[in-house]
C-alpha cells in the first residue's frame, strides 16, 4: 500500500497525475469531446463551437494535446493555408473514459452543488 501512495505523491512519475494534469485543464477535455463528436475540424470551427475560449488559449491547448499524441494536426499546402485537427488512435481509446466521466458529472452535478452550498 505504501508503494502505491508513494507513486501518487511523486508528481513527475505518477502516470495518473501526469495525464490528468495535462488534459484536466479548463479546455482540453472540451476540445477532445468536440473532436470526438465532429471527427475533423479546422481551428476556426473549434473556436466557433467553443465560443468562450481565446484564440491564444485554443492554440496552446491544441499544441499540448498534439504533443501528448491525442490530437493530429494536418496542414494542407494551399492558399489560404488549411489546417485540420482530429483525434488520434490513442485519444479514441481515451474517449469512452471521458464520456463516462461526463455522464457521471451530469448525473451528480446537482448533488455536488448542494454539497458545496452546505460547506460554504
Amino acid at each position: 500500500m505504501e508503494n502505491k501512495v508513494k507513486n501518487y505523491a511523486d508528481e513527475e512519475h505518477c502516470p495518473v497525475r501526469n495525464v490528468l494534469d495535462r488534459f484536466g485543464d479548463k479546455w482540453s477535455m472540451l476540445v477532445l469531446m468536440l473532436l470526438s463528436d465532429m471527427e475533423v475540424l479546422r481551428f476556426n470551427e473549434i473556436h466557433k463551437y467553443i465560443g468562450t475560449i481565446s484564440q491564444k488559449m485554443l492554440t496552446v491547448t491544441l499544441k499540448k494535446l498534439e504533443a501528448d499524441g491525442l490530437v493530429e494536426r494536418k496542414a494542407y499546402p494551399e492558399i489560404p493555408p488549411r489546417v485540420e485537427y482530429s483525434l488520434t488512435k490513442r485519444a479514441k481509446t481515451l474517449m469512452p473514459i471521458i464520456q463516462d466521466l461526463a455522464q457521471w458529472a451530469n448525473k451528480n452535478m446537482a448533488d455536488i452543488q448542494d454539497s458545496r452550498r452546505k460547506v460554504v
